[in-house]
């Protein structure tokens, strides 16, 4: 039996905003007579708004109320109300990010987005979803290859490798298309980083000067080249080190990248040059398209065109965020949805010893806390060497030995567990507590130190719930 559930992607980019409504269906692969496996079949765009500049009042504003007019229209455009939607995400992505009042436009869109949709930004996400929707890491699993995608926006290049399907590392760069930008044949604005880039190679440029297309080509010559070494085939200079956005780090340098996509706005200039009209959007993303498609160490390796290339992250955003717990779960309904669990995990390696399950929690849980106050989280572990019902039941009262001051605390105890041991083992804590205290226990979900996590409304008869893993750290 199949169950069809709603998706919505919006991308608040540097330089577009964007939505998409997805299809996504789930369905019970199992027979009759075993464990529901209920498991994503199929996922489709079914409506793409059109692709707005995303509206500013400043240089360090957005404007909200554009924003929040845009998304209202293309709700009613697509035919769609916010009750209509199971999960999905709203991201803020690129320098947009950085604007002063981002928190305010995620809260203006909150009750547009249903009762479980993602709010959130961050590089590292943005770099993995963009991949998703370009299709790089179906790729990378079908070919056998690392993969890298560059997803060239307006104000940040977003690049995540995928070896053999898998994401390896995802990296940041403040290269983009609107990083200078020209009105009426002037230019107007030239982001700092970049002006310091191009004076270090004796390219003197100025807010105000006329925009000549010779001088232009230069600084995205050097702006590719960043690119290159940001992939290993460049050798990275020292001033490399400062192109990353919000003092990210590099790639791996033994990580050897043998293909390529591009998405994002500049990506269609990588895949199809144009030869005039080079300010045709007001800034320089055309030139940068061009420079990147002739860069030398970027020609080195294979490319392969992406599924998406402008709509890569607001496809990834509707379609790749979502996954569904297992079918053995314990929940709390009242309890759900719980959006944004910072993820405390249990080291694999400390789960054979029970004492150590109960001193890493311990330890841990003082971390979670925001001004003196424990906050929402969610354990993570693996699972895997508790499987019989006895020991399940030892788990459990580690467990509890080592989080009382969760027990203690308002919040409901949430756990998420790899092996399909999340009914046993919920149970078992609900009845060492005598039913005293909430318990959400989810299994088929791996989360790592450093994600975050939400919990949608039961789906499928109640047998499962949408999960949303936002993995926000990858290089260390």
């Amino acid at each position: 039996m199949q169950e069809i559930i709603i998706s919505v992607g919006i991308d608040i980019g540097t330089s577009t905003t964007q939505l998409i409504f997805s299809r996504i269906t789930i369905e019970n692969l199992a027979s009759s007579y075993t464990v529901p496996r209920i498991s994503i079949v199929n996922k489709e765009v079914i409506y793409r708004s059109e692709i707005y500049f995303t509206p500013l009042k400043s240089l360090t504003e957005i404007d909200a109320n554009e924003i929040e007019r845009i998304v209202k229209q293309e709700y009613k455009n697509a035919g769609i109300t916010p009750e209509m939607l199971k999960t999905g995400a709203v991201i803020i992505t690129g320098e947009t990010a950085r604007k002063k009042n981002a928190d305010e436009v995620l809260k203006k869109l909150s009750n547009l987005a249903g009762d479980f949709v993602v709010a959130t930004a961050g590089p590292d996400l943005e770099s993995v979803l963009s991949a998703k929707g370009a299709g790089s890491d179906k790729l990378s699993k079908e070919e056998k290859l690392t993969v890298a995608n560059l997803d060239i926006g307006g104000g940040t290049t977003n690049i995540a490798v995928f070896k053999k399907g898998i994401i390896a590392a995802t990296s940041c760069l403040d290269i983009g298309g609107r990083l200078i930008k020209i009105e009426d044949g002037k230019i107007s604005y030239i982001y700092p980083k970049i002006k310091e880039l191009a004076q270090s190679n004796q390219i003197h440029i100025e807010v105000g000067e006329k925009a000549e297309v010779d001088k232009l080509e230069q600084i995205c010559t050097l702006m590719a080249e960043q690119l290159s070494m940001a992939i290993n085939r460049s050798t990275r200079t020292n001033q490399h080190a400062g192109i990353y956005t919000n003092e990210g780090k590099p790639l791996p340098e033994e990580l050897e990248i043998q293909g390529l996509t591009f998405s994002g706005g500049v990506a269609d200039y990588v895949y199809h040059p144009a030869d005039d009209d080079w300010f045709r959007y007001g800034d320089i993303g055309v030139l940068l398209g061009k420079a990147i498609l002739k860069n030398d160490g970027i020609k080195k390796v294979q490319q392969f065109q992406a599924v998406e290339t402008i709509r890569a992250t607001v496809v990834g955003a509707g379609t790749h965020t979502t996954e569904v717990s297992g079918s053995t779960i314990t929940y709390e309904r009242e309890r759900l949805p719980i959006k944004n669990m910072p993820v405390l995990k249990i080291p694999e390696e400390e789960e054979m010893d029970l004492e150590a399950v109960t001193a890493s929690l311990i330890k841990q849980i003082p971390l979670f806390y925001t001004e003196g106050k424990l906050e929402q989280l969610v354990i993570a572990l693996s699972g895997n060497f508790h499987t019989s019902f006895a020991s399940v039941q030892e788990l459990a009262e580690a467990i509890l030995k080592g989080s009382q001051e969760i027990v203690k605390s308002e919040f409901p105890i949430v756990i998420a567990v790899e092996n399909d041991i999340g009914k046993v083992l919920g149970n078992a804590i609900k009845v060492m507590l005598e039913c005293r205290k909430d318990v959400v226990c989810i299994d088929g979900i791996h989360a790592g130190s450093g994600d975050y996590l939400d919990i949608g409304e039961p789906i499928a008869n109640g047998r499962v719930v949408p999960v949303v893993t936002k993995t926000l750290i990858f290089n260390s």
